[in-house]
């Protein structure tokens, strides 16, 4: 019998939950104009799903206005409860194994220079869904051999066979997020693994040196600066290239609480700390998301991997 999707939450023991004044420097724009209706209308026809409206993602009306997105794959309803994102949870359908064909006749008709592609987590499958990933990498260097594909990948429960697959497609990118510090991690995403994000990242650069990794934290549900720079020494550790640092932002009352919001200052200190111990590039500012300057993030720093393995993807 099937399990109806839900979007319940219960945040974690011992966390205030009482609501905090949002500082004057959130300031998110609603999406509109031209360009964002068009994007909704192709993704509607297509029956496709994006993160950015899933997750709620604040950038949405900037990235959507500039043509942009990020499609969301193997379904809408995810295996997981991790108590900050807004995606369903609860038993998803079947595979849909032509969803990436969908996905790349999208990238194709936006004429994208660069494609971001993940998905919701598919623990009921042993491969996590991890063909699927392949299938559209490879599809849409086909039907638009120039544009750059990041992907933003489950930890496949450290699956090294499972990632082999995805990284058998050469993505130029190959994202996974660690979201938060040890400490909350069975808070924040409870059946997820710190171990299993070592994994994943590690594994993905012995598999391909030539790929440029990239992971993501969010702040403010609990942990402290230093907590977060020791995430990121690891991070380092593990050969990872590009750092997303942002504001976690409560989707809903249902969601777990906002524990503070951080400073400009403290943005910026993170960033110049992620330059410091080695990382090729770091978004760090309050509504940073996984995505956000994806392409511009490639392009720079393709450049660099061409000298060291020559010519990485079209670019």
């Amino acid at each position: 019998m099937s399990v109806p999707p839900t979007r319940e939450r219960v945040n974690p023991e011992k966390v205030n939950t009482a609501p905090l004044r949002r500082p004057e420097w959130i300031k998110v724009r609603a999406p509109s104009g031209e360009a964002y209706e068009n994007l909704v209308t192709l993704m509607r026809s297509k029956s496709l799903h994006t993160v950015c409206e899933e997750a709620m993602c604040p950038n949405m009306g900037e990235c959507w206005g500039s043509g942009t997105a990020t499609f969301l794959m193997l379904g809408d309803v995810c295996t997981r409860s991790c108590g900050f994102c807004d995606i369903k949870h609860g038993r998803p359908e079947a595979l849909d194994w032509f969803e990436p064909e969908r996905v790349a006749q999208a990238v194709k008709a936006m004429n994208l220079k660069h494609a971001v592609i993940t998905s919701v987590n598919r623990d009921e499958r042993r491969d996590g869904g991890a063909p699927i990933f392949a299938m559209v990498i490879r599809r849409i260097r086909e039907l638009l051999p120039g544009c750059s594909i990041e992907v933003l990948i489950p930890d496949f429960k450290g699956s090294l066979e499972a990632l082999k697959i995805v990284m058998d497609a050469r993505p130029e990118i190959l994202n996974h997020n660690v979201e938060t510090v040890p400490r909350l991690f069975k808070q924040v995403q409870p059946q997820d693994n710190y171990a299993w994000a070592a994994a994943t990242l590690t594994n993905a650069r012995k598999l391909d040196p030539e790929v440029l990794t990239k992971s993501g934290i969010m702040l403010g549900l609990g942990e402290d600066i230093e907590e977060v720079k020791a995430v990121m020494r690891d991070q380092r550790a593990w050969g990872v290239d590009i750092l997303t640092l942002g504001q976690y932002l409560q989707p809903s009352k249902k969601h777990l609480p906002i524990a503070r919001y951080y400073t400009l200052e403290e943005f910026k200190e993170l960033h110049d700390f992620g330059r410091q111990i080695g990382f090729k590039w770091v978004e760090a500012a309050p509504l940073v998301r996984s995505s956000y300057h994806a392409a511009e993030q490639v392009r720079a720093l393709s450049i660099v991997h061409r000298k060291l393995y020559g010519e990485v993807g079209n670019l």
